[in-house]
């Protein structure tokens, strides 16, 4: 597996461990138990409401990161159609605006030469490609981003990611046609925006972010199925400003190398000194939902959220067993590259599995 740091390097981690659902869940589970019971003394009709109604509320929030990434090339439309056709509750996705302001889907702020050819069909070469900012979208539609280049770190981990040459960077429109087109109304989009306070030039600022990516979501209607995270919390300060209706995820990364909370550059100067704990720290921020990374998480800190009605959303969680370990904690989502295996893990438990979208018209 590998963790990811707010910077948005990429760091291998090789103890294969490490977004929203909502702390209702497990309230609800007792009325999904005393439902059988009570529907013996309604009319059926009755019962069959109340026993819809209880697994509506134990929907488990499967996001699938980038897409599908463990199965298609990452942020791009046959990621988000794969992620579809197996049945998720939300699409992960990262955003970037181009120089002409344009919203698109990329998880870092410049081309990535593990996954880049240019107009020639040529890899990209160095550690980084030119700044997606630095780029119109005309001219990012030059790039092919559907193959792994062979030889990269990136194909040992992701071998089982199924090619798909001329795929194109998408925008974040065309990511909500898509699901409008494939009819999955009940999928949501759970939308990170990248942003670096250490390194401001690399892409736009919080304030033109924030404002792109809201008139998207605005002129596409998607306002009631989106959420915004991210660990620059400055952003998410900036959302709950201008759309308080928007729910806002607060990212988390603690690892020897990598630690945001202890750093009032990430978290919009709001010190976790002074609120002892990652939790209160998030809801002292105004969070609905707080995404660790896995690694950090503990049955403690998920049952601390909770009391703070926080939901808990981990990532990115890709081994069965960790899957398995986390939902025993009661966390309410998990995001992961690799939707298929939560789902066989979700329907040993006989938690209820979001529907797969209907296959796109021919």
């Amino acid at each position: 597996m590998e963790r990811e740091s707010p910077e948005g390097q990429t760091i291998a981690n090789g103890d294969g461990r490490g977004m929203g659902g909502s702390p209702t869940r497990r309230r609800a589970g007792d009325a999904r138990h005393n439902a059988p019971m009570r529907s013996r003394l309604l009319p059926p009709l009755v019962a069959a409401a109340l026993l819809l109604a209880a697994q509506v509320c134990l929907a488990f929030d499967l996001q699938g990161h980038r897409g599908a990434r463990g199965l298609a090339p990452e942020n791009t439309l046959p990621a988000f159609a794969r992620a579809l056709d197996l049945g998720v509750s939300t699409l992960e996705l990262d955003i970037a605006v181009t120089a002409d302001g344009e919203v698109v889907v990329a998880h870092d702020p410049y081309l990535n030469p593990a996954f880049t050819r240019d107009a020639s069909g040529q890899w990209l070469e160095g550690s980084r490609g030119p700044l997606i900012r630095s780029l119109t979208l005309a001219q990012l539609r030059s790039y092919d981003v559907g193959r792994i280049r062979p030889d990269s770190p990136y194909a040992r981990t992701f071998s089982s990611q199924q090619a798909v040459d001329g795929t194109r960077i998408p925008t974040l429109a065309e990511v909500f046609e898509l699901a409008r087109g494939r009819k999955a109304g009940h999928v949501r989009f759970n939308i990170e925006t990248k942003l670096y306070p250490n390194r401001p030039d690399d892409t736009v600022g919080v304030e033109a972010m924030v404002e792109a990516l809201l008139r998207v979501i605005r002129t596409s209607a998607m306002g009631e199925r989106v959420s915004i995270q991210s660990f620059d919390w400055r952003s998410l300060q900036r959302v709950q400003q201008l759309d308080p209706n928007i729910p806002t995820a607060y990212l988390t990364i603690q690892t020897a190398n990598n630690d945001n909370v202890r750093d009032g550059a990430w978290t919009a100067g709001i010190r976790l000194a002074e609120h002892g704990s990652v939790p209160r720290l998030v809801k002292a921020a105004g969070g609905g939902t707080w995404s660790p990374n896995a690694g950090a998480l503990t049955k403690e800190l998920v049952d601390e959220a909770h009391a703070l009605r926080l939901a808990v959303v981990p990532w990115t969680v890709n081994e069965p067993a960790d899957m398995d370990r986390l939902v025993g904690w009661n966390v309410d989502g998990l995001i992961t590259d690799y939707p298929d295996r939560l789902r066989e893990v979700l329907q040993r438990r006989g938690i209820a599995l979001p529907p797969a979208a209907p296959a796109a018209p021919r």
